[in-house]
């Protein structure tokens, strides 16, 4: 009897942080600026470590707090360590900024690596790592950016709140510690 493999979609949400060598009319790292975003997938395809995966993203960053980009597109999953995964991805994206007079229209490619494991259990995968993009915009500005940072899981910057929230809430009744009760003389 064989048992039925399911491919279950996989969803993952990090906060990137990082800097970016940006430039503008095709100059490529005029200046060193520190990069903020929020970067999500859903990789379908896979029911195990080892599978390929493939599926959108979508991503909001900012360089130096002076811009704004959104874009979206898609990512693969390459399995090349067991828990360590390559993550291609390419993408459109848009970008406002006070040096462009209206949004303007770029191109993204990017490539993670890090802790992304199949989770078994819930359709949400933790993934921590390295991110590396090439941002490549197509308005006036030719604005240009290479980003490096690394990557977390937001699940994990959750956690010292769980913690915090569960220490102020005391133990639960299972919890608590048992006493002995006092046997009369």
């Amino acid at each position: 009897m064989h048992a039925t493999a399911r491919a279950e979609p996989q969803a993952s949400v990090g906060v990137t942080l990082g800097l970016a060598g940006a430039g503008l009319d095709r100059r490529l790292w005029d200046t060193t600026v520190f990069h903020a975003g929020l970067r999500g997938d859903v990789l379908f395809g896979r029911s195990a470590n080892d599978d390929f995966g493939v599926g959108p993203y979508a991503e909001v960053l900012t360089h130096a707090f002076d811009e704004l980009q959104a874009g979206a597109g898609v990512s693969a999953l390459v399995p090349v360590l067991d828990s360590f995964p390559l993550i291609l991805s390419t993408g459109i994206y848009g970008r406002w900024s006070d040096d462009a007079k209206a949004m303007e229209p770029g191109i993204a490619g990017a490539v993670f690596w890090g802790a992304r494991s199949h989770n078994f259990h819930s359709s949400y995968g933790l993934s921590t790592g390295l991110l590396a993009q090439m941002r490549l915009g197509l308005g006036a500005s030719k604005e240009t950016a290479i980003v490096l940072a690394a990557q977390l899981d937001v699940a994990l910057l959750g956690l010292p709140f769980v913690y915090l929230f569960n220490a102020i809430k005391g133990p639960s009744p299972e919890a608590a510690p048992v006493r002995r009760a006092e046997s009369a003389p």
